[in-house]
């Protein structure tokens, strides 16, 4: 629970509009952080899958290779 200093002056506009800009300034900031923690992710995720793919790709290429023997009579 916050408490609240008692003032002896009334609450002005001017003062709600200073701590409204301030908390603004607050959530645009940590809204890009986020931005550039969700592109390193995004980035990562992309190169695990596309090494996988390539790992799985090449482990079935390997399975189903056709042998063709020569044989002279």
């Amino acid at each position: 629970m916050t408490t609240v200093a008692a003032q002896d002056t009334p609450i002005r506009r001017e003062d709600i509009e200073a701590k409204l800009r301030e908390l603004r300034g607050e959530v645009e900031q940590t809204g890009q952080q986020a931005k550039q923690v969700g592109l390193y992710v995004g980035v990562a995720a992309a190169v695990v899958v596309v090494g996988l793919v390539f790992w799985l790709g090449k482990r079935k290429g390997k399975k189903e290779t056709t042998v063709v023997e020569i044989r002279r009579v």
